[in-house]
């Protein structure tokens, strides 16, 4: 992965600086999420990584299912991608380009799994908490995992907090046995 990480580095840099520029960061962020998405499709990853397909052939496959939903610099990004054959690294772009963003304007994305759905206020209890913990504005993205038994699974970029019973069990076992 970090080497993948390393190689979408400059295009997701690109891109962002770009999306500053012309102010249209919202724009490119869900242009990115969409290529991502397309991008997730076996059968689109199947065919960027045949050797045999031409690489403009390809290009103009790939914006013929982006149709409308991207501007002349999204094509032009499909195109340049294409072209030093990095299609296959979108979705680490679009993730990178997530965390220049959110470092750019001061939040950080915040993936809390709970056994049970969080009320309102049990949301911004843990959004207080959080945002002191981090030192940064928080968002939350919250689901549902019923597999936690209890408790809540937070991942903060590369901080983890598992305040979960499931956790806890597994640290327990895992004591027992060392």
């Amino acid at each position: 992965m970090t080497e993948l990480t390393t190689l979408a580095r400059p295009y997701a840099e690109a891109a962002f600086k770009r999306a500053k520029e012309t102010e249209s960061t919202d724009k490119w962020t869900s242009q990115l999420s969409f290529l991502s998405a397309v991008m997730s499709d076996e059968r689109m990853q199947k065919a960027v990584s045949n050797p045999k397909v031409r690489r403009d052939v390809l290009a103009l496959s790939f914006l013929g299912l982006c149709d409308g939903q991207l501007d002349a610099e999204g094509q032009n990004f499909v195109r340049l991608l294409s072209q030093n054959q990095r299609l296959n690294l979108v979705g680490v772009i679009a993730n990178l380009f997530g965390e220049y963003r959110a470092e750019d304007e001061g939040y950080v994305d915040v993936d809390v799994a709970s056994a049970f759905d969080l009320s309102a206020e049990e949301k911004s209890k843990l959004s207080k908490t959080l945002d002191a913990t981090l030192g940064r504005k928080s968002r939350l993205n919250v689901s549902v995992d019923k597999g936690l038994i209890g408790g809540v699974y937070i991942r903060a970029g590369d901080r983890v907090i598992d305040a979960s019973v499931r956790g806890q069990i597994e640290r327990l076992a895992k004591s027992l046995w060392n």
